[in-house]
């Protein structure tokens, strides 16, 4: 289980290639070890036997007390591995970009319009991440791009290890792009970095225009805020100007892109963003 979050299981995530799988075939590496560490030696000095029928009543010298942050415990191991999976990326002039959002806010929508867009122009490659099911990584490929598909069982995120465990799997092409798209949520994946250059989360108008106020360390974490569904902004009690607004608060920096993955309207702006950071990480881009 993830200390930190609570969610999870030890080795319970599977990496597959759709190309290669079917709903049965189980093609995780059973030697593979998972990112947590589960031997808690930071609980106590494991050279000491400790007797756990002793009595917890014996005197206590609090002035040797510690208070130990397990979030640092737990992340640091994946922080090393997200710098690793960064350098491979910087290495191949990969753009590495970390998709988030809450269920249903598009994502995989606005991949596939991405792909079809820009597939011309570079390579793409995207990593699928959710509990179950190959729907969205086949999603993916039939729009033109290869993708991995991570199940993560009960883990409610995509973390440093796994995402290192698909790269195994994909021949990844220098000078390209490679999309994230992380498992829904917008609690737990804001503290775990993959090694991505650049974060973006995903909101769409009928989620309400409270997502920054409830969920603040994603907006602080992430490079650009996607607004999706605009056309039905007619039709929902959506303020984008407030959004924005409280969102600014939390990071003055976040970039704000207002479209609708359905009907186009502002994919235009997404492609631009993508290409102004694709020129830094590869080289300049023909959308």
């Amino acid at each position: 289980m993830c200390e930190t979050c609570g969610c999870g299981k030890p080795g319970e995530f599977k990496v597959h290639d759709p190309d290669k799988s079917n709903n049965h075939e189980h093609l995780h590496d059973h030697d593979f070890e998972h990112t947590h560490n589960h031997e808690h030696e930071h609980w106590h000095d494991h050279n000491h036997p400790h007797d756990h029928e002793h009595s917890l009543n014996h005197d206590l010298d609090t002035s040797q007390k510690r208070v130990i942050d397990l979030n640092i415990d737990v992340l640091a191991e994946n922080n090393n591995l997200a710098k690793l999976n960064r350098r491979f990326f910087e290495g191949r002039k990969v753009l590495c970009l970390n998709l988030v959002s809450s269920p249903g806010s598009g994502k995989t929508t606005i991949l596939e319009k991405t792909i079809i867009a820009m597939k011309d122009a570079l390579r793409i490659f995207v990593i699928e991440g959710d509990q179950q099911t190959l729907l969205d990584a086949r999603r993916i490929e039939k729009a033109g791009a290869p993708a991995i598909q991570i199940n993560t069982g009960t883990g409610c995120h995509l973390d440093a290890r796994m995402v290192e465990s698909a790269l195994g799997k994909m021949d990844i092409e220098a000078n390209s792009i490679l999309f994230i798209e992380n498992v829904g949520n917008l609690v737990c994946p804001a503290m775990f970095d993959l090694g991505e250059h650049k974060r973006v989360v995903v909101i769409s108008v009928t989620e309400g225009d409270d997502k920054p106020m409830k969920y603040p360390y994603m907006f602080q974490s992430s490079h650009l805020c996607i607004i999706n569904k605009s056309d039905l902004l007619p039709w929902v009690d959506f303020d984008t100007e407030e959004t924005i607004r409280y969102a600014h608060t939390l990071n003055p920096t976040l970039e704000f892109i207002t479209l609708s993955a359905k009907t186009g309207e502002g994919m235009d702006l997404w492609f631009k963003w993508l290409k102004k950071q694709g020129e830094i990480i590869i080289s300049p881009i023909k959308v």
